[in-house]
């Protein structure tokens, strides 16, 4: 087992191109990878797949990684490697339907044609719910797994008297998984002061509450609540 220096070495001689330094710390963290990847594993890829993604991360963590931080390569190693994952999945994962739920699609497209054939009007959810003896949510979820889902980057407004719009543009912020956002700003962080880069470090890395940073750097709550909603506000402004 490697104390937090010796992984630092390891990690050092990694980046400067030492394989056998990256196959130790590979091998060593094997259990850390597979502990943040079994999250996505029903997600529709295979195991090996997730994993070799993991080991993927975990190797951009190791080349991306400052021990200058004062962090243990751990705590930086594993959004790094979640984020591989999410990145996939985002742009070339598929979402797979169940067959029982392809099957009764079919049905339901199949009832609903006769439905209009005979009476002249098409069903409401209602009553294919009835027929099916189903809820009207297990309807609805039926018949949307046959669309192909859109892209976030899909452009929803093409009028010519106005800028493009796309789906994104549409989605609030708070929506949008943003657990990666600190680490693709990584550099903006080593541009902040030093105060606000600890309080960025204490917060985001180490997990501290703001009540807690506050009494280490002996200030308000209310004060860290602020100087964090300015500090990301600003690395926000860096990165658009």
């Amino acid at each position: 087992m490697y104390d937090n220096s010796e992984v630092y070495e390891l990690v050092l001689k990694a980046k400067n191109g030492d394989s056998e330094a990256k196959e130790k710390l590979l091998n060593y963290n094997s259990p850390l990878i597979k502990s943040v990847i079994k999250r996505y594993i029903d997600k529709g890829l295979e195991y090996d797949d997730l994993y070799q993604l993991g080991s993927l991360g975990f190797l951009k963590a190791i080349n991306n990684f400052d021990e200058s931080f004062g962090v243990k390569f751990s705590t930086y190693a594993v959004p790094m490697i979640a984020g591989e994952v999410k990145r996939f999945l985002r742009d070339n994962g598929i979402i797979k339907v169940s067959r029982s739920v392809k099957s009764l699609n079919m049905q339901i497209s199949k009832f609903v044609s006769e439905f209009v054939n005979t009476h002249n009007t098409t069903p409401n959810i209602d009553v294919i719910a009835s027929q099916f003896n189903i809820t009207p949510q297990e309807v609805v979820f039926a018949m949307e797994s046959s669309k192909k889902p859109l892209s976030l980057y899909t452009v929803v407004n093409e009028d010519d008297d106005s800028k493009n719009i796309c789906l994104i543009d549409k989605v609030e912020a708070d929506n949008i998984d943003n657990d990666m956002d600190l680490f693709l700003v990584y550099k903006e962080i080593k541009r902040l002061p030093k105060r606000e880069q600890k309080i960025i470090m204490l917060r985001y890395f180490r997990d501290m509450t703001q009540k807690e940073i506050a009494d280490e750097l002996g200030v308000s709550q209310v004060q860290i609540s602020r100087l964090e909603n300015k500090i990301i506000k600003k690395l926000q402004d860096r990165v658009k």
